[in-house]
Formats: structure tokens, C-alpha cells, sequence
């Protein structure tokens, strides 16, 4: 009976471990990368992996007279309900990826103040909770 017990719970514990183990936001960044528009000079590149909060969040510093575009890539639909949202300095939502309730995979932002921004990426409807992300600029 122990053993059959013990053999039990091996098996709920790996296959937790696998259902953990699945996301792979390493290769939907590098995915992303290539996918940035034309002119677009990458960055950065971010992971979007769910954790004990309901977003993930970057800071990155912005400059004035450039333009930034921040893509994001995932398993399934072109981004599986992952959104980002653009904020300045101030925490003020400059751009978000969710317009009238439609998704798109990218934003654009013309900068017109130096300072530092925040990229936030939350989970509207996402099936993985799991991408990638890549931040590009052009002048």
C-alpha cells in the first residue's frame, strides 16, 4: 500500500513539474526580435511568464525624439490575450496593445520626453500566460 501510495504521488508531482516547465519565454522573445518593423534597431528583449502577480513589469529609459516599438509574441492566437501597456514617468498610460477590445501584436510610441517608462504586460483572456516581447527604436 506505501508503495503504491508513494507511486502515486511521484506521478502528481512530475506532471505538476511538467505543466510548470512548459513555458518557454526565452524562444517567443528571440521569435519576436525578427518581427519588429521595418527601420526598428532591437533593444531589448522581455519575458512575459505569469507569476504570483497579475502582470510583469520592465522599466526601460526612453529618449526624447525617438520612437519605440514594443512587439509581443506568444503560443496560439497572435497574442494569446497578452497585453501591453505603455506608462511614463508620471505612471501616466501613454499606449496600450488592447484598442476597442481588439488585440494587435505591436505598439508604436514617439517619445517626446527623456525619462524613464514602464512596460506592463497583463493577461486578458491568455490560455499559457506565457511569451515574449521585444523593444526596438528608430530615430
Amino acid at each position: 500500500m506505501k508503495k503504491f501510495v508513494f507511486f502515486v504521488l511521484s506521478i502528481f508531482i512530475l506532471s505538476t513539474l511538467d505543466v510548470i516547465g512548459q513555458c518557454n519565454s526565452e524562444a517567443y522573445s528571440n521569435q519576436c526580435i525578427p518581427k519588429l518593423a521595418s527601420g526598428f534597431n532591437f533593444l531589448k528583449s522581455y519575458k512575459i511568464e505569469k507569476s504570483s502577480k497579475d502582470f510583469v513589469e520592465y522599466s526601460y529609459v526612453f529618449t526624447k525624439g525617438t520612437q519605440y516599438m514594443i512587439n509581443i509574441c506568444a503560443e496560439g492566437s497572435e497574442t494569446d490575450g497578452i497585453v501591453v501597456s505603455l506608462y511614463d514617468s508620471n505612471r501616466n498610460k501613454v499606449a496600450t496593445s488592447k484598442i476597442n477590445g481588439q488585440f494587435i501584436s505591436a505598439i508604436a510610441y514617439p517619445c517626446n520626453t527623456t525619462g524613464i517608462y514602464y512596460i506592463q504586460y497583463t493577461f486578458d483572456g491568455s490560455t499559457k500566460y506565457c511569451g515574449g516581447s521585444a523593444l526596438g527604436f528608430k530615430r
